[in-house]
């Protein structure tokens, strides 16, 4: 028993630290081993916050933000840590309400049913805040909060980690940067 709240006291800080800023990279694979966790009995996650229709949405998100997501857990990720959270989980549902009544207005369909253009013309308005007005601003904010947490989902988990080619913190006896990438530092700091 001890056990369990002491799990769900960890996810809890995990995503009051979530609402301030990145994740590490340890509290992210106490999530992600938690996300595992949950779809081990069954061989498929079950959302335990948002509904199937915003899990799946997110996670069509999260696969147009990060291509790849889905291998890294990221619409898993973002649902583990909603669940613990009301503020988290506010976001999350307040968001995608908002792009699908966003998407059904500009392309006449839920986001989840759009084709790859339309679903693409949507992301595009609301990827950049220089594109903010009063109409997109709520969808901007929560893209923001979208994308950082897709990309701190991804590149914390196995796929993304092996996709960067992190071997881990290791000692090298020597680092050699390309030409190119210190004659380009050279010449951007003004030497």
């Amino acid at each position: 028993m001890s056990n369990t709240i002491e799990r769900r006291t960890i996810l809890a800080q995990i995503a009051a630290a979530a609402l301030a800023g990145p994740v590490s990279f340890a509290q992210a694979q106490h999530v992600h081993h938690e996300a595992a966790a949950a779809a081990k009995t069954t061989g498929v996650y079950t959302p335990k916050a948002l509904t199937k229709h915003e899990f799946d949405t997110l996670h069509a998100l999260c696969e147009m933000i990060v291509p790849g997501a889905s291998q890294g857990g990221a619409a898993e990720f973002v649902d583990i840590l909603s669940s613990q959270n009301n503020e988290l989980l506010a976001i999350y549902t307040g968001g995608l309400a908002w792009l699908d009544e966003f998407s059904k207005h500009e392309a006449k369909s839920a986001f989840l049913t759009l084709n790859a253009s339309d679903a693409k013309a949507i992301l595009d308005k609301i990827a950049y805040r220089r594109n903010e007005t009063p109409e997109l601003a709520p969808g901007i904010r929560f893209f923001v909060w979208a994308r950082r947490m897709t990309v701190d989902a991804y590149y914390t988990s196995p796929a993304g980690i092996k996709e960067v080619g992190f071997q881990g913190n290791k000692a090298v006896k020597e680092f050699v940067a390309p030409p190119e990438i210190v004659q380009l530092a050279v010449k951007n700091s003004g030497l």
